[in-house]
């Protein structure tokens, strides 16, 4: 796992941007184990690769995940987690069919909203007073 400070270097950009995201279960059916949650985690590590960011963090319950995700400045949130719930959704229909009961109706494990927040750098207060405080050009 990556140091909390670390920046990332692009072509054209430093930055240091983390999503935290959470998904819910459909139903919010009691669904995992930690068989389950070990194999979720390898899922998200891989889908995250290929939009080139990184899984920074991974936990959950039976019913949901918790995700901290290093993203680029280029990553679309909304794309990253319709592949997270899709992937995940479908290998693990694959690899585990006992799950299969928990997917009637909707064949979906995952319910269709999620959360996601920033997360990390310093708080709103103090970046509002840093701007604020900027000198102007006269």
């Amino acid at each position: 796992m990556s140091n909390d400070s670390e920046i990332r270097k692009g072509r054209h950009c430093v930055f240091d941007m983390h999503v935290h995201l959470v998904f819910v279960t459909k139903y919010r059916h009691k669904v995992f184990t930690d068989q389950h949650l070990r194999a979720l985690e390898r899922i998200f590590h891989d889908v995250c690769d290929d939009f080139g960011c990184r899984l920074e963090e991974f936990n959950g319950e039976t019913d949901h995940v918790h995700l901290l995700v290093n993203l680029t400045p280029t990553t679309q949130v909304s794309k990253l987690v319709n592949s997270l719930k899709g992937v995940s959704s479908r290998y693990m229909r694959r690899d585990y069919p006992e799950l299969a009961k928990h997917y009637w109706r909707a064949q979906r494990l995952w319910s269709g909203s999620y959360y996601a927040g920033t997360a990390g750098g310093a708080p709103l207060a103090t970046l509002r007073k840093y701007i604020e405080h900027q000198n102007r050009p006269d």
